[in-house]
């Protein structure tokens, strides 16, 4: 089989959890890593959802995107025209992430001659499969869909590619806060809708929030604090500025200039939401809070990535503001 040039396509069939900014592509960023690095040069695209194609910005190790909307109303035609640029292209290698049916047959139909994905229903359809191990952090999980293709090291941290474009943009709005040159903690309280919408509580209270920046503000006068506001974030963030509203924020428009300003932040803390995995592949120092979601799944095992998670497994809001406080602190 020749893998020069190597293609790649891959399905996003699992759930989104984000904050208006898209998260889930970051933990693939290992596994398309470990297939550059095999495979130096190789083509690799990949099949994204709307939501989730900015982020790609991040990746360097892909060349293109391919845009589909897989929980849209498709008709036949829109699928044929999926097929059709699948076959156009002739791939040669094919990762599905997930384990529907139909993006087997899909995969099966553009007559990729390598098919891999995890074991499940339909399987005929692929030519290799792997054992799907959720217990693991995510980004190790996807890393095994390499196991066939004898790329068997550790999984990688996630790396990011942050544009200069979007880092200039946090540096103009870090000079505008007037903390530019400045050690800050950047601080994200939100939750996606879509989570809320399933009845997932991922919310800290806002009391809480405020109890904890006011003590910090108190115990640490020379460190800026900053509110990272996104699309939908509105209310958390309303609801701490009406009880300090001297307190900075910051409202990057999209996924990279979000990575340029927790890039350049000494502390990232936050609930389980997508700023969390993007300090990660930034390298930024996290204090994440967790309810009803395993951070064992979702934070690589680092003394940079800490966590709180809630006493009942299930409500943040368990979760004592001294409890965080401490955490920073060093007590």
């Amino acid at each position: 089989m020749r893998y020069d040039p190597q293609k790649l396509e891959h399905d996003h069939a699992r759930p989104n959890f984000g904050s208006g900014w898209y998260w889930r592509p970051t933990v693939v960023f290992p596994t398309l890593a470990s297939l550059r690095q095999r495979f130096p040069t190789a083509e690799i695209d990949v099949v994204v959802e709307p939501r989730s194609q900015g982020a790609y910005r991040l990746c360097p190790s892909t060349q293109r995107t391919i845009k589909f909307d897989f929980k849209g109303r498709n008709s036949l035609a829109d699928f044929a025209n999926l097929l059709g640029v699948m076959r156009d292209r002739e791939y040669e290698l094919a990762l599905s992430l997930g384990q529907r049916w139909s993006a087997r047959f899909l995969l099966w139909l553009t007559g990729i001659p390598q098919r891999i994905s995890y074991t499940g229903e339909a399987n005929y359809y692929l030519t290799q499969t792997v054992p799907l191990a959720p217990e693991q952090y995510a980004a190790a999980m996807y890393h095994d869909l390499l196991k066939p293709l004898e790329i068997t090291q550790p999984c990688p941290p996630i790396r990011l590619g942050i544009p200069r474009s979007d880092l200039d943009w946090a540096a103009t709005e870090q000079e505008r806060l007037g903390i530019k040159g400045r050690s800050y903690i950047l601080i994200h309280g939100g939750s996606s809708a879509l989570a809320q919408q399933k009845g997932i509580q991922k919310l800290y209270p806002p009391d809480s929030w405020v109890t904890i920046l006011r003590t910090l503000q108190e115990k640490m006068s020379h460190v800026p604090l900053v509110l990272l506001s996104g699309p939908e974030d509105q209310g958390i963030v309303t609801a701490i500025q009406e009880r300090l509203p001297q307190i900075l924020t910051l409202s990057p428009p999209d996924v990279g200039k979000m990575a340029a300003a927790i890039a350049n932040a000494s502390l990232l803390l936050c609930t389980d939401s997508a700023p969390m995995h993007v300090a990660v592949g930034a390298g930024t120092a996290v204090l994440a809070l967790f309810g009803p979601t395993d951070p064992t799944k979702l934070l690589p095992v680092d003394p940079k990535f800490r966590y709180l998670r809630a006493a009942d497994g299930k409500t943040m809001a368990e979760i004592p503001p001294s409890q965080v406080i401490d955490c920073i602190l060093g007590a």
